[in-house]
């Protein structure tokens, strides 16, 4: 079976490496959402220490010289212009994380968190920032101890980076605030010091080189990569179980067509279909070699429709740009994560301080509202399959809303409802994911008296990303439940062993529906299927046999 991305690698190092170079999505993955028995330990490279240290030394040297350097010896933003000591330096950080300190609306969820705190630990470990090393050694202690910030999903306009939200994480180093330790809310301080740890105090412009940088929003972004990664397979799964329970057209997925059209994605998705459905006999369905040829005024209909609608025949063009948008997508997260955003910095290597606008999240914010858009459509694909399942008018003699086959003159006759509510809500969260799609990037507005008077918004699009890969994603549960009636009514012989596969581990948690009953801890049971791979990994071990 076609294993379709590396975004999906399984990452199994017991050590993540933090060298400002070479961080991936699957590496931010298996930090940010350890298994439950084993934990990824995160861990500063020394050649990024080296760097780290040659950094600090340029920042002091400046500092001593008496030079103005923005944020060091300077206010923040629009009051740039007010230079002060360098014996004030520490207290203008503890003050910026203090009035930074205003983020609202829930908590982030701890993988997103622990994803921000790795990403911002490797932005700064390419040394170009003026942090002490052991800086980053206690937020990456705090990592690997399970102490978090409790960070508010709101407050940035994704430039200058997320400070608002990153805030939260300098505030814990400094022991100050509220802090998660292994999921039980402390005073910061007191969870440093259970978890044997200190704070610290920050010291010339490491405030500003936590805050202000673009790793919440790249937290958000990585997980929504990876996650959509599942669905896109998902969504291939859920195509090829309709073509069968549909009794549809094979021919749809044969390569020919889609070497007429070779975007890459789609010739992946169709790959992909046909593969789950057993790589099955190629046949033309308006071609009957045995019917009488008709006369020039005849007439007849055919037993099978020559095209299935468009929802399961063009499948592979909507998943297709799911998946092409994921390259590029993954590949612009992971520069992103790789490189060094905040500012000033500091050039080692010219003997200066450069002031620019590495915080600006514009290709993060760019990535995520073409992401959200393409996992909004699947969704949508998937709910419009899940429409021709249940009604008896399209569902070629499947049961109406796949209620159970009951005798006439049973006394459950007329009773049952099957998949109606399952349909309904699943409309629902179709049209809730798809009203998330308008572009949060489009609204850059004027900010911080003017001195952010261009913003990217890139961490509500992230954000935005999140949300729509979640509802999809119930959207899909929904769907595959469907399915998995619809075989059985149909019959479990129409399937092949990959979506075999995934019926048996869906019936896994989830019963063949004999009658009505409550089915919202299916609908969690199969989400839970989806997002942590076993769905995905169980068929592939099927086609691999």
């Amino acid at each position: 079976m076609h294993t379709m991305d590396t975004a999906l690698a399984a990452n199994d190092k017991a050590e993540l490496l933090i060298d400002g170079h070479t961080l991936t999505v699957a590496d931010v993955v298996s930090g940010a959402r350890p298994a439950d028995t084993t934990r990824v330990r995160a861990r500063l490279a020394e050649g990024a220490v080296q760097r780290i240290e040659q950094s600090l030394a340029l920042k002091n040297k400046v500092i001593e010289a008496g030079l103005p350097v923005y944020g060091v010896t300077s206010g923040f933003g629009d009051s740039n212009t007010r230079q002060i000591s360098g014996l004030k330096s520490e207290a203008l950080q503890t003050n910026l994380i203090r009035f930074l300190s205003c983020g609202i609306g829930p908590v982030a969820t701890p993988d997103v968190i622990r994803a921000t705190m790795i990403v911002r630990a490797n932005c700064l470990a390419r040394g170009a920032s003026g942090i002490r090393t052991e800086i980053l050694e206690l937020l990456l202690d705090c990592l690997n101890n399970d102490v978090l910030p409790p960070i508010p999903e709101r407050g940035s306009v994704g430039a200058s980076g997320d400070l608002v939200p990153l805030s939260y994480v300098a505030a814990l180093l400094t022991g100050q605030g509220k802090a998660l330790h292994q999921g039980e809310e402390k005073d910061a301080g007191v969870a440093l010091a259970d978890a044997g740890l200190g704070a610290v105090v920050l010291g010339a412009k490491e405030g500003l080189a936590l805050v202000n940088g673009t790793s919440f929003m790249s937290g958000f972004a990585t997980l929504a990569v990876h996650d959509a990664t599942e669905l896109a397979f998902a969504a291939d799964l859920s195509t090829a179980l309709a073509s069968q329970v549909l009794q549809g057209n094979p021919g749809h997925f044969v390569p020919f067509i889609f070497d007429q059209k070779p975007h890459t994605g789609t010739r992946t998705s169709a790959r992909t279909i046909r593969e789950l459905l057993g790589n099955p006999e190629d046949r033309d369905p308006s071609v009957d070699p045995e019917g009488a040829a008709l006369t020039e005024s005849g007439f007849r209909e055919l037993e099978e429709p020559i095209q299935d609608r468009y929802s399961v025949r063009c499948a592979p063009h909507v998943t297709g740009v799911l998946r092409d948008t994921l390259d590029w997508a993954k590949n612009w997260v992971e520069v992103e994560i790789n490189s060094t955003n905040d500012n000033p910095l500091f050039d080692v290597e010219a003997g200066m301080v450069r002031n620019g606008g590495n915080f600006y999240g514009g290709h993060v914010g760019q990535a995520m509202d073409a992401l959200k858009t393409a996992v909004a459509s699947v969704g949508d694909l998937l709910d419009r399959q899940l429409e021709l399942i249940v009604d008896e008018k399209f569902n070629n003699g499947l049961t109406p809303n796949l209620i159970p086959r009951f005798d006439t003159d049973s006394r459950e006759a007329g009773l049952h409802h099957g998949f109606k509510g399952m349909q309904i809500a699943a409309s629902g969260l179709t049209a809730e994911a798809l009203k998330n799609t308008m572009p949060a990037t489009s609204f850059s507005r004027s900010t911080e008296a003017h001195n952010q008077d261009k913003v990217s918004m890139a961490t509500i699009a992230a954000r935005d990303a999140r949300t729509v890969v979640e509802l999809v994603r119930q959207v899909a549960a929904i769907h595959l439940l469907a399915l998995c009636q619809a075989a059985d009514l149909r019959g479990r012989e129409c399937l092949s062993a990959p979506t075999r596969a995934a019926y048996e581990l869906v019936r896994s948690v989830s019963a063949t529906m004999d009658g009505d009953r409550p089915l919202a801890q299916d609908i969690e049971l199969v989400v839970g299927l989806i997002a942590s791979g076993e769905l995905r990994r169980a068929v592939e071990d099927a086609g691999r046999d």
